[in-house]
């Protein structure tokens, strides 16, 4: 078993709180390091209480499906001898009402546009094998209960 931690700070910095127009914008701290600004999405919470320039939570949450599909692609093929020279993903969410009345991300799509090189190039039918089998060991997509499609670009 493993933990992975992530710390989220934010401060009222003497603004009214009580009005509801307080900013979102908050701090992400992770392990390693690094420091992200964070914010509730504009589409959410209206400017100037969020800050475009911010990763916001379903930002994170497509970011994060994204991420550990394109970690197990990559271990994947590399497994199969492919050799990966870029991998790009234009993934989006979805937020809509799901089946019990509630917010929710409702549906990701992951569009990967990966670029092979060398002799040993997969073919259509192999890429789309390594992308399921990048899916099926994907422990962030394992965990969710939204849809989560693969629609790689080939």
């Amino acid at each position: 078993m493993a933990q992975y931690l992530a710390e989220i700070v934010w401060q009222r910095d003497n603004q009214n709180f009580l009005d509801n127009r307080y900013s979102r914008r908050h701090l992400l701290l992770f392990d390693g390091g690094v420091e992200v600004a964070g914010s509730s999405s504009p589409h959410v919470v209206p400017l100037p209480m969020s800050d475009a320039t911010a990763i916001d939570p379903e930002e994170a949450f497509v970011a994060s499906l994204s991420s550990c599909h394109m970690l197990w692609f990559l271990s994947i093929a590399a497994k199969h001898r492919f050799c990966v020279d870029s991998y790009r993903d234009a993934a989006v969410g979805v937020l809509a009402h799901n089946a019990q009345g509630k917010m929710a991300m409702t549906v990701v799509t992951l569009r990967p546009a990966v670029v092979f090189s060398g002799a040993h190039l997969p073919t259509r039918a192999q890429i789309e094998a390594l992308h399921h089998e990048a899916h099926e060991a994907c422990y962030i997509a394992n965990s969710v209960t939204s849809e989560v499609r693969c629609e790689p670009v080939v």
